[in-house]
């Protein structure tokens, strides 16, 4: 079964969240892979407008064919409020619920969001990260922070997103002449291999496939068109 560090507890204030936000990101280390990955987990998380009932979901696939080899799915209840900026204390407890129920410890994570492309620089991937002992990093569908230039319409141009003249993450384009995507690291990976990770998850669609994957997982969840394993 896959495992995690449980480095602190979830019942927290939001001033509480932003100060162990402030305190974890000393922790989290923008670097090359070790080695090269052969598997990849893409997570996500649906919700009912209105409601506190979490869907997550991660889907594990082989990297080189993209072929799904696992994927787990849970439901429960957010213990936390909706708050920009802090949506990693809604979202990972669910997430970690899912990751704990894995059979294959995936090489890399990718997240539906942002690991240093946030204002304090942790993001989801980047704190989910932390917690997993796993290379994690976030390929988002809109900006948290951060301006770019376009880039170029051809798939595989990319610019970087900058952050009071840092540089947090890239503005991806996966597909031709379509919106890009937002891709920053997470921890133990730097933006060269998120962004070259994102393009060889290429199924033909903006979003690449583990997330995508994921995302299908958890509203199937939500629907009721899919039992939890």
């Amino acid at each position: 079964m896959a495992t995690y560090q449980p480095l602190h507890d979830w019942n927290v204030t939001p001033t509480e969240a932003v100060a162990l936000q402030q305190q974890l990101r000393s922790q989290i280390r923008i670097e090359p892979l070790a080695e090269p990955p052969k598997t990849i987990a893409g997570c996500d998380i649906s919700f009912n407008k209105f409601e506190e009932t979490v869907y997550a979901g991660i889907v594990v696939l082989r990297l080189d064919t993209l072929e799904t080899i696992e994927e787990a799915g849970v439901v429960s209840t957010a213990p936390f409020p909706y708050i920009p900026g802090l949506l990693s204390f809604r979202e990972i407890p669910s997430l970690l619920q899912a990751w704990a129920k894995l059979k294959i410890e995936p090489d890399v994570v990718m997240f539906d969001g942002h690991g240093t492309a946030h204002p304090r620089r942790i993001g989801i991937a980047s704190h989910a990260g932390l917690f997993l002992n796993r290379p994690t990093f976030g390929c988002g569908k809109s900006v948290l922070v951060g301006k770019y230039d376009e880039p170029a319409l051809e798939r595989g141009n990319w610019s970087p997103m900058k952050h009071y003249g840092e540089v947090i993450g890239a503005a991806l384009r996966t597909k031709n002449k379509v919106n890009p995507v937002y891709v920053s690291p997470g921890n133990w990976i730097d933006l060269e291999t998120a962004i070259a990770l994102t393009l060889q998850c290429d199924g033909g669609y903006r979003i690449p496939e583990p997330t995508r994957r994921a995302h299908n997982l958890v509203n199937a969840l939500r629907r009721g068109e899919q039992k939890i394993s």
